[in-house]
């Protein structure tokens, strides 16, 4: 279960396909997987699993749509980590910040004695090139007026409006080399084979087409924190396949979608096996493309909203590990941040599964049924599509029981599973006309507002867009979300969130479905210390920003 930011997650793969991936495991090169698998020497490797990537190329450049796994976690490093399980910040390249009172810069200081890998120093100036890179290559930062660097460890980040999520977005980002990236002369695709970082594990050895791994840092500024000898990456064709291998103990770690995991995985060995599902994810939506009719038509994505049961959903197609969607898009992950006002209003009943009303809605929409089918205005026939990539089964289900719903009401809807690199260009290029996406995710609801709501994010069709790939925005959410983005106080940001809530439950931008659970399953036979719901330091996830805090947390088990 993906979208274009997180790992597409999942696959219905053929058996014979899943075969051939346990045939492979047992023949890498240097050190095969299931060999690995009872390693306990204390120089065992991590191994990971990455069920989206069938091969890997040897690109590191972060800046890359088909960057390989662990770059921007193990590799390179962020001046701050925000772990969205306990909520807590954790300084790293930088010791401390400090935002303006007018919410219009941000300084940051870096930590002394970190170096690159190849021994230079980190300076400021190497924050300040990142930012500008990020800018040229892709976007991003309008706020962002000039980056300065006062000292060799001071950064000021300066805004040209004020802009209090700033913290976020900017201590979270990546940091580079200039003195490497500086001579590249095509940094966009520049692939980066042998990465310079500050990360734990940044020496690429073994590299092939379908394994490789990551050794040590030589000069990593927390070497008392490396305590596992290196990773493993694993290349799969799909949840299916990357699966077998990890039920069958071949890999340490993954965060894919597991089916009926306590029978197919903990049952195996209750001792060693576990896993934890935060409901800290994404709201996971079905959007429409409002580019197209009937989709530009609130009063129709609320009437197929009304459609979709999300009980079944949940239970079924996610197995029960995620919680249905309210009308305010912040069930779950922004619990505290919920409007009870909007949420216990009938203007959140778009929200609510009512097959009856959902018709009703549609006729009052103009898109009447006769014989058991209904019709467009122009009268062709009311059909749809809805895009998932093949290789998340679990979203691919999703998709399924929201075709069955709205056949309920008389339209007819093709599930869509190309690979996901096909389905992504249609949400880039706004030619689809629905798919199941990830939303846009931070500290707060911010990120998720402006994601699905901003005009300044909407790109026109065949504009590449990287994010509200529904093309929907309303200038009354612009005031809000500026608003809120201005506020320095945590009560302006509610008040400017409750109105963001009922414009969103008025508006139906996107039909949110449900919060998406932050998938994460391990084995601790050989390597203790990961996260837990009772230890709950980061998430489960192999690919996120708080990932590195895991990677300098663990320890391998010995023999």
């Amino acid at each position: 279960m993906t979208s274009s930011r997180s790992a597409r997650r999942s696959l219905t793969a053929a058996v014979a396909v899943a075969a051939a991936a346990a045939l492979l495991l047992t023949g890498c090169s240097g050190n095969g997987a299931a060999g690995a698998a009872g390693d306990t020497s204390r120089d065992q490797l991590l191994t990971v699993p990455r069920e989206d990537m069938g091969t890997f190329t040897r690109n590191f450049n972060p800046f890359s749509p088909k960057v390989g796994p662990m770059t921007k976690e193990a590799i390179y490093e962020p001046l701050m980590v925000h772990s969205p399980a306990d909520g807590k910040d954790t300084p790293w390249l930088a010791t401390k910040w400090e935002q303006a009172k007018d919410g219009r810069s941000i300084t940051f200081t870096l930590r002394d004695g970190v170096k690159w890998s190849d021994g230079k120093p980190l300076t400021a100036a190497d924050v300040v090139y990142t930012f500008g890179l990020q800018k040229k290559l892709l976007g991003g930062f309008d706020y962002l007026d000039k980056v300065t660097a006062p000292d060799a460890h001071t950064v000021t980040f300066a805004f040209n409006k004020p802009f209090s999520p700033s913290v976020y977005e900017i201590a979270g980002h990546f940091i580079l080399p200039e003195h490497i990236w500086a001579k590249i002369k095509d940094p966009a695709k520049f692939t980066n084979p042998d990465p310079v970082g500050t990360g734990p594990y940044t020496k690429v050895e073994k590299f092939e087409s379908q394994s490789f791994e990551l050794r040590k840092n030589p000069s990593y500024w927390q070497p008392e924190k490396q305590h596992i000898a290196g990773l493993r990456l694993l290349a799969f064709s799909g949840n299916d396949s990357a699966n077998l291998a990890f039920t069958n103990g071949e890999v340490d770690w993954t965060q894919s979608f597991v089916p009926d995991i306590e029978k197919s995985f903990v049952a195996k060995d209750k001792k060693h096996n576990h896993y934890w599902f935060p409901a800290t994810g994404a709201m996971i939506n079905w959007q429409l493309n409002t580019t197209k009719a009937p989709f530009d038509d609130p009063a129709v994505r609320k009437a197929l909203s009304m459609a979709v049961d999300r009980d079944k959903i949940t239970k079924v197609a996610m197995n029960g590990y995620a919680n249905p969607a309210d009308c305010t898009g912040l069930a779950g992950t922004y619990d505290s941040w919920r409007d009870a006002s909007v949420v216990n209003s009938p203007s959140c009943d778009w929200t609510k599964h009512d097959v009856k009303a959902a018709a009703k809605a549609l006729d009052a929409a103009g898109y009447k049924e006769k014989g058991g089918k209904r019709t467009l205005k122009n009268g062709k026939p009311f059909t749809l599509d809805i895009s998932v990539g093949s290789a998340s089964s679990d979203w691919i289900s999703v998709a399924n029981i929201i075709k069955q719903n709205l056949a309920e009401v008389g339209i007819t809807a093709n599930v869509k599973s190309p690979d996901w690199a096909a389905v992504q260009t249609t949400y880039d290029m706004g030619t689809f006309d629905s798919g199941i996406v990830w939303s846009g995710n931070g500290a707060t609801p911010y990120e998720f507002y402006r994601g699905v709501m901003s005009t300044k994010v909407v790109q026109p069709v065949n504009k590449k867009a990287t994010e509200n790939y529904h093309r929907f925005g309303d200038k009354k959410a612009d005031q809000l979300i500026d608003a809120f983005a201005a506020a320095t106080d945590e009560k302006t940001q509610h008040a400017k969130a409750d109105g963001l809530q009922k414009l969103f439950a008025e508006d139906a931008p996107v039909v949110p479905l449900f919060t998406g659970p932050e998938w994460g399953a391990y084995t601790d036979t050989r390597f203790t210390g990961w996260p837990t719901a009772q230890n709950p330091y980061a998430t489960l996830s192999n690919r996120s920003v708080s990932t590195v805090l895991i990677l300098t947390t663990l320890k391998p088990v010995r023999g």
